[in-house]
């Protein structure tokens, strides 16, 4: 994390082989002063080239996709995964649905393209794109065939009888095959032109037409699929029907729908209309790249080799832009090598009029595309930022009030926030006073909790959102109804508009969730820092004579958690890029899901001991609670639930700064030495941030409470009587 804001924002629209390009080069070398920002909505890139070679099971899927999580952590580069809604490029915004517009000084769009628009379907198509859940969506079709249709052969269409169509309709026979033995089917390529691979050599297309009756795949040229009906399959232009269970679409590349919402101009495809520097024609801020752009004399075909062409051109002008320095220009190449994976140990290669079909090809194809993907596979962390990428020209900061985010910054991020109002709430940021006055119902008490901590992701908007969540648990734990928060903000130095962009984002995040709750910020404090971080103080009203306490145990009742731990692990793993993309994603769904419903549940069935696990790891927690109640616990260590990559994490030794503090509660554990070795034991000490709720209910209501929480929430052990000298928590299997 930079401990300042820097003065320049470079966005990357996609992550393409343009764009990825630009990660890797700011992982060994960032431009002076400035962040590197990668809009996706997917936490993975794929290879579009080996995508192929994947279908036919030559490739793990693995092996062809780009971790972003991973590489943009490894690269010091900003990772949002958010859906653009349009530019304001006359303000220099990107519009992101549900959060703030994200400045920009430089923006390169690269989101390809896709197939020409699907007609009117029925669910028995698989579109490829986006290619980041093609083979999943295709496997649970073909799992769907596989049990409504044993005996028969299935009759597949695939949709474009291009370089994709045809690669796909050779390799998806491997994937049958394996899939279930002896299992039939039937594969047909459907085109409206009269010939395969149209825009190839002649004996390309040969070499290409006769592999495809080797393997049987029948030809459906000169005609266009117009609709897909409900029963009859696919109905194409004569006016037949072309039977089938499932339709693959890997039509000829159009523009997505988001690059006709952008205001640049495009041409008659809908693709953005470029100059040869890469520019948008109407927008020098703008770059556009790979797929997404169109030549403005001179278009080109849509092919992967012209994206990682422009990818050093790119990265040069990007830096020149920022430095007002004359551009360089990209010229197209003439021609390139084709290379198209037949599925069975060959490839076919076109070069300009020469093509054959052979073993050594698909070799050649291998020997190219591994050492592509393995530039953007090393996920090692890159070296501690260097004084060129800081600025050149540093202030001195001030301590004490001095330190203060100045009122006219911070009255215009308020202004811009969507802020709930309650009738509790009598002074507040409507009306701004030296304190926030609220007015809590006849007959309760004021609850007053306040949690906060240093900021562990680069994106203020989640940041947001998680200290929100984190510091309303501890009033969902003790039935408390929240009614006023005040904010706790550092925020990192820098240029005035930079810390503005930042703080709006974190406070928009914060009321996303507080808004949720009907919790209104009343106020707070905002100040300059060299480490960013948020907390809330969170004040509430709760009948003192029902809310629940953690010396409440009785001997007998069982002991619930609503959420997997682990998320400690997960962030020290992030923090060295080895936290995966599928492991963060349920990671930051588990951080972003309120405890207020179980709360709720809580507060029904008027349990008396509940408590939220955070930073001081489920042990400290659980300790805490025997000890008020002189109870002990027998815990089935097995039946501790995991966030996924937490085991693997810990397996490698990978612990929160925390953890080994947290190990003071390790003296009242006992158990078989050799639980000491499982990973889940270390997991017992780790810090949660946004954890779950740990709860004791009595044996005859605990299937109500495990109902009435649902999904996820899992019983783990049980309260028993203390008969050492001490409260003691016995580990079983």
């Amino acid at each position: 994390m930079q401990d300042s804001l820097p003065k320049h924002t470079v966005v990357l629209l996609g992550a393409g082989h343009t764009n990825a390009h630009i990660i890797k080069m700011w992982r060994m070398q960032p431009i002076r002063d400035a962040q590197l920002v990668c809009v996706s909505n997917f936490g993975i890139a794929t290879y579009s080239g080996m995508l192929p070679g994947t279908l036919a099971g030559q490739y793990t899927p693995s092996e062809m996709q780009i971790d972003l999580v991973r590489l943009c952590a490894a690269s010091q580069v900003r990772l949002i995964q958010a859906q653009v809604t349009g530019l304001d490029h006359e303000n220099r915004q990107l519009l992101l649905a549900g959060r703030p517009p994200l400045n920009y000084d430089v923006l390169s769009i690269g989101i390809g393209s896709v197939p020409t628009s699907l007609p009117s379907t029925n669910g028995i198509e698989v579109p490829i794109k986006p290619m980041q859940t093609f083979l999943s969506r295709l496997d649970e079709r073909l799992q769907e065939l596989a049990e409504k249709i044993p005996d028969r052969p299935w009759q597949i269409t695939i949709a474009g009888a291009g370089a994709a169509g045809i690669e796909i309709a050779l390799c998806l026979q491997n994937r049958l095959s394996k899939m279930s033995a002896g299992a039939a089917f039937e594969i047909s390529l459907v085109d409206r032109s009269d010939k395969i691979l149209k825009n190839m050599p002649a004996r390309t297309r040969s070499l290409a037409q006769r592999v495809l009756e080797e393997r049987g795949i029948q030809l459906r040229l000169g005609r266009e699929i117009v609709e897909i009906s409900n029963s009859e399959g696919p109905r194409l232009d004569d006016g037949s029907n072309l039977p089938s269970d499932l339709v693959l679409w890997a039509t000829s590349a159009t523009s997505p729908p988001l690059l006709r919402q952008l205001g640049l101009p495009t041409d008659s495809r809908g693709f953005l209309l470029i100059r040869e520097t890469l520019q948008s024609t109407a927008a020098d801020d703008v770059f556009v790249v790979g797929d997404s752009g169109s030549g403005e004399t001179q278009p080109w075909p849509k092919a992967g080799v012209y994206a990682v062409r422009q990818g050093p051109v790119l990265w040069e002008n990007l830096r020149r832009r920022l430095a007002n320095q004359p551009l360089i220009k990209w010229k197209p190449q003439g021609s390139f090598l084709s290379l198209l994976n037949t599925g069975d140990g060959r490839a076919l290669l076109t070069y300009k009029r020469f093509s054959i079909l052979a073993r050594w090809c698909w070799k050649l194809k291998d020997s190219i595309d591994r050492p592509f993907m393995a530039m953007y596979q090393n996920y090692e962390p890159a070296m501690p930022i260097s004084e060129t990428s800081l600025p050149a020209d540093k202030p001195m900061y001030c301590g004490g009030c001095g330190c203060k985010v100045d009122a006219d910054l911070l009255s215009r991020v308020l202004r811009q926030l969507d802020n709930p109002t309650t009738p509790q709430v009598l002074v507040g940021l409507e009306q701004p006073d030296d304190v926030a006055v609220l007015q809590p119902a006849t007959g309760t008490a004021i609850a007053a909790t306040a949690d906060f901590f240093t900021s562990f992701l680069d994106d203020p908007h989640l940041m947001g959102r998680i200290a929100a969540l984190n510091a309303l648990s501890d009033m969902h734990a003790k039935g408390a109804k929240s009614i006023g928060a005040l904010a706790l903000v550092t925020v990192p130095h820098g240029p005035r508009h930079q810390q503005e962009q930042y703080l709006r984002e974190l406070l928009d995040g914060s009321l996303l969730e507080l808004r949720e709750a009907r919790v209104p910020l009343v106020g707070g404090h905002t100040i300059e820092g060299t480490q960013a971080t948020i907390g809330f103080t969170i004040l509430g009203e709760v009948d003192p004579a029902s809310m629940p306490s953690k010396g409440r145990l009785q001997e007998g009742d069982h002991l619930v958690l609503t959420k997997p731990l682990g998320s400690g692990i997960l962030l020290a793993g992030h923090s060295r890029a080895l936290c995966q993309s599928p492991w963060m994603e349920t990671l930051l769904d588990a951080m972003l899901t309120s405890n207020q419903a179980a709360g709720h549940v809580a507060r029904q069935m008027q349990l008396g001991a509940v408590t939220d696990v955070t930073g001081f790891g489920f042990a400290g927690h659980l300790v805490e609670m025997l000890r008020a109640g002189n109870l002990s616990a027998e815990l089935s260590l097995g039946a501790i639930p995991l966030l996924p990559g937490a085991w693997e994490l810990a397996s490698q030794g990978v612990e929160s700064t925390l953890a080994p503090g947290n190990r003071a509660a390790e003296s009242y554990l006992q158990g078989k030495a050799s639980l000491n070795t499982d990973p889940r034991y270390a997991i017992l000490f780790d810090p949660q941030t946004s954890g779950g709720l740990l709860m004791a209910v009595s044996e005859d209501r605990l299937s109500e409470l495990l109902d009435r929480l649902g999904a996820g929430a899992i019983a783990i052990g049980r309260v028993v009587k203390n008969a050492a000298a001490r409260s003691l928590i016995q580990l079983l299997d």
